[in-house]
């Protein structure tokens, strides 16, 4: 316990204290489902603390390793989690199949991976730990579940909405058999196994019948699904052998409202897109993030490239030493311009900066902050001498790992730097994309700025496309 008093003493020197203080409450007074795979954005809106500040505050505390973090692939359509990892860099690029939706999907950083935050044993011990000691009804609240399905509170509203849709449940040891002995009630039926994450369909219609039907279910994994059986109302009798090396959990599921209802219960949680979009993140793990060979989709990022006009006669008029510090001064506001809009500086090339952001308004609110930042620098040193140029664009990409850095790839990329070529000094050029975004507009809007749009062919494509010039 002093270690850890230790440890959070170390967390207050770099972070607000009142995330420290609401995460030292979660540690001491919360039950233990509350410190499993914890949502940053919820403990954030819980806890009076902002988004950003919550998001620093947990992986500071990760490295620090008061923390486990963890990149859980979900399910975009039950909310289940596909797979745990303790780092990107496991996560496949290919397919994942959810047994329980019965479809297959490509990861996405921005909708299929999220970031959660477990407490680490040394600091408390909680019971999902060890998974294959929880009940059934607590392996699907604290370890199939994500942290982006909004499930009830209390034990008692939890269990009674479980109860609404779950007909019968067992643990199967590894390596042992066990029968399960049920009413059929006429519905759509789930034998779904969350461990292996297999699952059975069966349509259950027709006329009622009194004789004993039987079903032989084998869990292992590599077994996954099975096409669905048609069966009648009435008694069955489900044979189940676990081939599998952990505990299984078989559940009989009535695909039924109250199923769908507490499905469809989603909130927003922490994805790998804006973990990796985050300037504490790229600082304090640098190199970690992504394998050299993997190549994960963003479906939507929004990039921004700034550069210097003029630097090279700067360089000129002031000399080398001058020059060099100026510049410096610029790089140290403008990166602390991004981190403070929730963006992260990918790389610096020579007097240019690449940064990203997770939506195109934070981007847009960023430039105009850069933009009057350098203005104000230039009035105080009484010379012309910065003059920011600025390019954004907002579209697909792929995260990869160059130069031993985590960076982007794809024609979003390359688009946002040619935009940023096309400006003048003192110019923040955007693509339709970027003014496309509500946000985005609605914060000109309150500025009253109006957009000029003008049709530009970009190096490299054969057709024009909209450029805006922000005034």
């Amino acid at each position: 316990m002093a270690e850890a008093q230790s440890l959070f003493g170390v967390l207050r020197q770099t972070v607000q204290p009142d995330f420290v203080d609401a995460l030292e409450r979660l540690v001491h007074e919360a039950p233990d489902r509350k410190l499993c795979r914890v949502n940053a954005l919820a403990f954030a809106a819980e806890n009076g603390v902002d988004e950003e500040q919550a998001i620093n505050g947990f992986l500071h505390a990760s490295r620090l390793g008061l923390f486990d973090m963890s990149w859980n692939v979900l399910c975009p359509g039950c909310g289940g989690v596909l797979d745990a990892n303790t780092s990107l860099k496991t996560v496949q690029s290919d397919e994942y199949t959810c047994s329980l939706c019965a479809a297959g999907y490509e990861p996405t950083l921005d909708e299929m991976v999220e970031v959660t935050f477990t407490v680490d044993p040394r600091l408390r011990r909680i019971a999902a730990h060890n998974p294959h000691e929880l009940s059934p009804m607590e392996y699907f609240r604290q370890i199939y579940w994500s942290s982006g399905v909004d499930l009830p509170e209390s034990e008692e509203d939890y269990g009674a909405k479980v109860d609404e849709f779950i007909l019968e449940s067992l643990e199967l040891p590894a390596g042992e058999k066990a029968v399960m002995s049920l009413q059929l009630p006429e519905a759509f039926v789930i034998v779904f196994e969350p461990v292996t994450h297999s699952a059975q369909f069966l349509e259950v219609k027709g006329e009622p019948t009194k004789e004993r039907q039987s079903l032989s279910l084998v869990y292992d994994r590599t077994h996954r699904h099975a096409e669905t059986l048609t069966l009648r109302p009435g008694p069955l009798r489900i044979q189940m052998e676990n081939h599998a090396d952990v505990r299984t959990l078989p559940s009989v599921c009535i695909a039924n409202d109250a199923l769908h209802e507490l499905l469809g219960r989603r909130r927003s949680f922490l994805t790998a897109k804006r973990v990796l979009s985050n300037q504490t993140f790229r600082d304090i793990y640098r190199t970690d993030a992504i394998d050299v060979d993997q190549r994960l989709k963003i479906t939507s990022l929004t990039f921004l490239f700034t550069d210097l006009r003029g630097s090279t006669e700067l360089y000129d008029r002031v000399g080398d030493l001058a020059a060099f510090d100026l510049v410096k001064t610029h790089f140290s506001i403008l990166n602390d311009i991004v981190s403070a809009e929730a963006g992260a500086v990918v790389k610096t090339i020579g007097d240019a900066v690449m940064a990203t952001f997770p939506t195109p308004d934070r981007a847009l609110i960023a430039a105009m902050r850069m933009r009057d930042a350098m203005r104000t620098l230039n009035q105080e040193r009484g010379n012309e001498d910065l003059l920011l140029k600025i390019g954004i664009h907002e579209g697909p990409c792929i995260a990869v790992s160059l130069n031993e850095r985590q960076d982007y790839f794809g024609q979003t990329v390359n688009i946002a730097s040619r935009v940023q070529h096309l400006a003048t000094s003192r110019e923040i050029f955007a693509t339709g994309s970027v003014l496309d975004d509500p946000r985005a507009s609605a914060f000109l809007t309150e500025r009253g700025l109006k957009p000029i749009s003008h049709n530009v062919t970009l190096r490299g494509m054969t057709d024009e496309m909209s450029i805006f010039t922000i005034p």
